[in-house]
C-alpha cells in the first residue's frame, strides 16, 4: 500500500476524534478510500470514516510525514519501515517480531479501537461487542488482534504463547496455547471481543485448543 499523500494525512489528522468522521472534497474522499484508508457508510449521507489502516496513520502523527523531494545531490532515502501495513501476530510468524513495546502497544491500541470503529459503523444495530462482517472475512487476523489488544502473548521464535490457525470449519478459528491458564485467558479474551469460544481435545491426547467464531446476535 503506498504511503499517504500530505494532502491525505491533513485530511486524516482533522478527522472527528471520536468517530473518525472525515471532511473534505468528494475527490479527496474517494482518493481515500481507494486507499484503503477511509470507508464510506451505507446509509445516506454516506459519510466517509477513518479504517483500521486510517487510524494508523493519524495515530503515527506528522512525524512519519513524507520529506520533502530531495535535491539532485541528495539521493532519494525508501520510504520508513512505519510506512508499512499494521498486521496482528498470530503466532504463526516464521521471522522475528518488528516493533515491540510500547511502540506495539501503540499500534495494537490504534488498530483495536480502529476495529470497533469500523464495528459501530457497520454492524446495522451500530454495537460494537460483537464482530462485523469485515472480521468474519478475515477469521485469523480478527482473532490475532483481539488476542494481542488483551494482552495476551503470542507465540514467536523461540518464545511461546497463542497461535491462531484457520479450520475446516466455517467461520471458525483455532487457538492453541501450551499452557491451561494462557489457553483458558485466550478463550476469555476473545468472549470480551464478542467471540463465540468453546475448548476442545486434540484428536489422539494431543492436548486442548479453543475454537472461536464471530458471535452474530
Amino acid at each position: 500500500m503506498k504511503p499517504p499523500t500530505a494532502a491525505q494525512r491533513r485530511i486524516i489528522e482533522a478527522a472527528d476524534p471520536q468517530t473518525g468522521r472525515l471532511s473534505g472534497s468528494e475527490t479527496q474522499l474517494t482518493g481515500l478510500v481507494r486507499a484503503r484508508l477511509a470507508f464510506r457508510h451505507p446509509r445516506p449521507p454516506h459519510a466517509c470514516f477513518l479504517t483500521p489502516a486510517g487510524h494508523r496513520v493519524r495515530e503515527e502523527g506528522p512525524a512519519l510525514a513524507p520529506t520533502p523531494t530531495p535535491t539532485p545531490t541528495v539521493p532519494e532515502q525508501p520510504p520508513p519501515a512505519a510506512s508499512g501495513a499494521f498486521a496482528a501476530r498470530t503466532g504463526t510468524e516464521t521471522a522475528p517480531p518488528g516493533a515491540e513495546g510500547p511502540a506495539r502497544a501503540r499500534e495494537v491500541r490504534s488498530a483495536w479501537e480502529g476495529l470497533v470503529e469500523l464495528r459501530r459503523m457497520t454492524n446495522p444495530d451500530g454495537a460494537t461487542d460483537r464482530p462485523c462482517a469485515w472480521e468474519r472475512t478475515h477469521l485469523v487476523r480478527a482473532a490475532a488482534l483481539a488476542l494481542e489488544a488483551a494482552g495476551c502473548r503470542p507465540a514467536g521464535p523461540g518464545r511461546a504463547g497463542y497461535r491462531v490457525a484457520e479450520t475446516p470449519q466455517p467461520e471458525a478459528v483455532a487457538v492453541r496455547e501450551p499452557t491451561p491458564q494462557g489457553l483458558r485467558e485466550c478463550g476469555a479474551a476473545l468472549e470480551r471481543a464478542g467471540w463465540q469460544v468453546g475448548e476442545h481435545a486434540e484428536p489422539r491426547g494431543g492436548g486442548r485448543y479453543v475454537l472461536a467464531s464471530p458471535r452474530r446476535k
